[in-house]
């Protein structure tokens, strides 16, 4: 896992609003950053919101270089990965990681374009 969690968080927003922001609610771009957040003040609609809203990482608390490199084994590996398998490659325990598969599956269906990103730009 080489990338920290702030450098994952602007990996996502590069991958997933090309570096303007752009707010979940409303969709607006009018946003001020909160100072050493990765977080946005919506001008909009006047809510705060981070990349990880409506998407699979969005109320989770693992951290985002475990979900990457979960979303690597999940897709790359031939007849996918098993629950405990995972659970050890990113030491987590075996529900964490049989929620996280669930929702990779689900997010694969919604949002693959994004998680192929991800993928793509990401070093293992």
């Amino acid at each position: 896992m080489s990338r920290n969690h702030e450098e994952c968080l602007a990996l996502l927003e590069q991958i997933r609003w090309g570096g303007k922001p752009k707010c979940p609610y409303c969709e607006s771009t009018n946003a001020t950053a909160y100072k050493n957040e990765h977080r946005y003040h919506c001008n909009e609609c006047f809510t705060s919101y981070s990349v990880t809203v409506g998407t699979l990482f969005h109320k989770t608390h693992v951290e985002l270089q475990k979900w990457f490199v979960a979303i690597h084994l999940v897709l790359n590996l031939p007849g996918g990965i098993s629950v405990r398998q995972l659970a050890k490659e990113i030491e987590v325990n075996k529900n964490t990681a049989s929620y996280m598969i669930e929702r990779i599956h689900k997010a694969i269906k919604e949002e693959r374009e994004i998680l192929e990103k991800l993928i793509n730009t990401n070093e293992f």
